[in-house]
């Protein structure tokens, strides 16, 4: 029985050993090395940078055109048409044909047809054919045919450059030979 009782009684005894070793042991050496590196340890607060100056902006093109204005583009280009003499440009006044719809690219000659003192040259658009002869209209630059042959069509463009002055080029639809 006393055997019982001792065995009960263990858990406590080696609880309140190990509860013994965590008591405030006042080790000298600790303190002692504590209390030296807080007095030689500096604060160091770094200064905080002066805030820069600011410079008020004075805006001096209150005055001036709007530069998204859509009027200050509409007198640029009355402007630049005034300085250009452009006898070059196209009749935009004039009834626009069939074929001015479609880019040249899109445009194929397959034949010819001659009547006296007359030739015709016949182009296809999809799956319609159209004929045209020298001062007709083509493509969507402002292309007129001037000179209709066997074997190809010459046609002058009037194009816009980059500066918006109107130019001319040269351009031409050979006969596509049928693949049967």
């Amino acid at each position: 029985m006393m055997f019982f009782r001792w065995k009960k009684s263990l858990p406590l005894v080696l609880l309140l050993t190990s509860l013994g070793g965590c008591g405030n042991s006042e080790q000298p050496e600790v303190t002692q090395w504590m209390k030296d590196v807080k007095s030689e340890t500096k604060i160091v607060i770094r200064k905080i940078d002066e805030p820069k100056k600011f410079m008020p902006f004075a805006y001096a093109a209150a005055d001036a055109v709007d530069p998204f204005n859509p009027i200050k583009l509409s007198v640029a280009l009355a402007k630049m048409r005034a300085k250009s003499n452009g006898a070059l440009k196209p009749n935009l006044d004039r009834r626009k044909e069939a074929l001015e719809d479609y880019p040249l690219d899109t445009l194929k000659m397959v034949g010819t047809l001659q009547k006296p003192g007359l030739s015709f040259a016949l182009l296809q658009v999809d799956k319609a054919v159209y004929q045209i002869k020298v001062g007709n209209y083509v493509g969507q630059n402002f292309g007129m045919v001037t000179k209709v042959t066997e074997t190809e069509v010459e046609i002058k463009e009037i194009v816009q450059d980059a500066s918006g002055e109107w130019t001319e080029r040269q351009a031409k639809l050979e006969l596509q030979e049928s693949k049967k």
